[in-house]
């Protein structure tokens, strides 16, 4: 069983990326907790989010389950008490990023006002769609504290770090990065505006992107910290935002459409997401969740009503598992592709 001296002694070692000591030595470790085979910990670093930290994150899991730890919860922490020897790899100078001026692709940030309106699944699919129609798509989960998008496409396996760069994973053509590679054990993200800023900056400068035509970004609800630090890094960025039927919903995303508007950002339009349901039996739809709110918010915003997405669930495979991907010939994946091939249109 293991004990805390136990984990100390396994982690000593372990050098901190950054100090050049190990992580016992330079304090490094902030938290340690362990319970009935869980070991917890909350790791101080100078530079977070960084492939320093994801090759370092990988060393600690796989020594203490190497160990006997049968899972590992690990939080990340900006260290604010010592200073670096080394500078992050990504702001080494002749770092590729897709931010330059001479990059040409296209943005695509996918919000909401509030939470529940499917907005991650939006995302997920409409990626999905266009890398279907031949489009070189990446897809960036920035709803960093509910991160979802890697559960819902079926990934398991990690980004690879090469070097100095992170290499995104790549699942139904479409190239994803995602906080959930940043935790274990689904832990919770318990951070300030400020470093949620700079995680968002990582997963642009930090990240092997390679020649995209649209990046997609998953933001969180509502117009708070990170969809304000899109606002600020990506003054060209393209918004779409998801509503249900419902009126408060329509009502809530309203604001997020007005700040994109505030902020110069075009709205390519609204997705009315859970529109309906119809009876495989009969046809016959009903409206379970009222009717026309996305309809109404597309008219108060003068913006276009891209899709009304009914209410459904992917078939679901054991062999190929992604719980949140419709295939091609669903109806659903159809919807999706009709919404696709509009966006192309409206960003050539």
């Amino acid at each position: 069983m293991l004990t805390e001296e136990k984990v100390i002694e396994l982690l000593s070692p372990i050098q901190d990326p950054y100090l050049h000591k190990s992580m016992v030595e330079s304090g490094s470790i902030r938290e340690l907790k362990i319970k009935e085979g869980y070991v917890g910990l909350k790791i101080g670093l100078v530079h977070t989010g960084t492939p320093e930290q994801m090759q370092l994150q990988q060393q600690i899991v796989q020594v203490l389950k190497n160990a006997g730890a049968e899972s590992v919860g690990l939080r990340f922490e900006k260290r604010e008490d010592v200073e670096a020897e080394q500078q992050p790899s990504g702001q080494q100078q002749g770092a590729p990023s897709i931010l330059s001026e001479n990059s040409k692709t296209e943005f695509i940030a996918i919000a909401s006002g509030k939470g529940g309106v499917g907005k991650s699944t939006v995302s997920v699919n409409l990626a999905v769609a266009l890398a279907r129609l031949g489009k070189k798509v990446g897809l960036i989960d920035a709803d960093i504290y509910g991160f979802s998008v890697p559960d819902m496409m079926g990934i398991t396996e990690r980004p690879k770090v090469k070097g100095d760069r992170i290499f995104p994973v790549e699942r139904f053509d479409v190239k994803v990065i995602s906080m959930a590679f940043f935790v274990e054990d689904n832990a919770p993200v318990i951070w300030r505006g400020p470093m949620l800023g700079k995680m968002l900056m990582n997963f642009f400068s930090e990240v092997e992107w390679g020649d995209l035509d649209y990046v997609l970004l998953d933001l969180p609800p509502g117009t708070g910290d990170v969809a304000l630090d899109v606002h600020k890094m990506l003054p060209k960025c393209k918004e779409v935002i998801v509503t249900t039927p419902h009126a408060t919903a329509a009502f809530v995303a309203a604001r997020a459409g007005t700040m994109a508007i505030k902020t110069n950002h075009e709205v390519l339009g609204i997705v009315e997401n859970m529109s309906y349901f119809q009876s495989e039996s009969t046809g016959e739809k009903e409206y379970v969740f009222g009717k026309d709110g996305g309809k109404r918010l597309a008219e108060e915003l003068n913006v276009p009503l891209l899709g009304q997405i009914p209410l459904g669930q992917p078939e679901i495979k054991e062999d190929d598992f992604a719980p949140s991907v419709y295939e091609l010939t669903h109806p659903i994946g159809e919807h999706y592709i009709q919404m696709a091939k509009t966006i192309i249109e409206k960003t050539k």
